[in-house]
């Protein structure tokens, strides 16, 4: 990912058929035939503009949803968010350090469960939180502007179908 990237420059072929630059006289082969290798190129181009787009607040697409799960369900308790996301204890630990660190999030002991922590944004999370928020939507809205509402209906349907396929 190249930094200091324009997220305009990410947005010239957002919706193409390929979304990252074709080299002329290659041949692609089957690629071009997976639903894999499309998505992970629609990804690819999709995480440069995130990155572009929110490199100023040191928030990545994994920090944001965890921010987001946060600010939804005040006191979750890590190993929760961690099925959530999907992704191992140490995954969740290393998330809510990097979040603990920039002010963002809190953790507090579980009264239930002493050996449990529930996990809180700061009071300057909240408010970091809610401009970080409008910028991921205007990321989104600018990713998906060649698409009609429909259409990117459409594709989240059909996202949701193959991630729940696994």
């Amino acid at each position: 990912m190249k930094k200091g990237r324009s997220a305009r420059s990410g947005e010239e072929s957002i919706g193409e058929r390929h979304s990252a630059p074709r080299v002329e006289g290659v041949d692609y082969g089957v690629l071009d035939e997976l639903v894999g290798y499309a998505v992970r190129r629609a990804q690819i181009r999709i995480f440069e503009d995130f990155a572009a787009s929110l490199s100023h607040f040191g928030i990545t697409p994994a920090r944001f949803s965890t921010l987001q799960l946060i600010a939804a369900n005040p006191g979750l308790k890590q190993t929760q968010l961690g099925d959530i996301l999907g992704i191992a204890r140490s995954g969740v630990m290393v998330l809510i350090d990097s979040l603990v660190e920039q002010g963002l999030v809190r953790r507090e002991p579980q009264p239930d469960d002493r050996r449990a922590y529930g996990v809180f944004l700061t009071p300057a999370g909240q408010t970091a939180f809610e401009q970080i928020r409008r910028e991921v939507l205007a990321h989104d809205r600018r990713i998906s502007a060649r698409l009609s509402e429909q259409e990117r209906a459409r594709l989240l349907h059909l996202l949701e179908k193959l991630a729940s396929s696994t």
